[in-house]
């Protein structure tokens, strides 16, 4: 019998995968169902935005069950609620979800649970505010013992630099 090639690496969506760095590639369409085979340079990318649309469907289960913290912040600073500001919750932002993001000035809030007093926990929460300050957004952490209105617009009027 002649040689079968080896398989595709499983995807974790269930959507095919790829073979190798750049071997094989295989989609299905949605339509026809038909499952086409080529050999595609940019598979890599493709796999990457598998990742991304996980992140984003992530991001939305989020966005459908909020913390506690993460629901009062939001009463606050949805709708321009303090400093007439646009933000949006649960926002995918060069792979990692945030909670909130202001994509005007470019500011991130992250809220601070117990789950963050871990020393690994701390380690990649600063690896990652370090990541989101070199591509040039304002990282603001706030414990959620301290979400409150007046703490949120002291934390904005700092980051933004105004006393208006």
């Amino acid at each position: 019998p002649p040689a079968r090639p080896p398989p595709l690496a499983p995807s974790p969506f269930r959507r095919g995968g790829t073979k190798g760095a750049f071997g094989s590639f295989r989609a299905r369409s949605r339509d026809s169902g038909c499952v086409c085979r080529s050999v595609v340079p940019h598979a890599r990318a493709v796999d990457l935005l598998r990742r991304l649309r996980a992140a984003e469907r992530f991001a939305r289960a989020l966005r459908h069950n909020p913390t506690p913290a993460e629901r009062h912040a939001w009463t606050l600073l949805g709708n321009r609620g303090i400093l007439g500001l646009k933000f949006r919750r649960q926002h995918v932002l060069h792979g990692f979800i945030v909670d909130f993001f202001c994509p005007n000035k470019r500011i991130v809030i992250e809220l601070d649970g117990n789950v963050h007093d871990d020393d690994a926990q701390r380690g990649y929460d600063r690896a990652r505010s370090g990541l989101l300050v070199a591509a040039g957004y304002r990282v603001i952490r706030v414990r959620n013992r301290d979400v409150s209105r007046e703490h949120l617009e002291a934390v904005l009027r700092d980051a933004l630099g105004t006393n208006r």
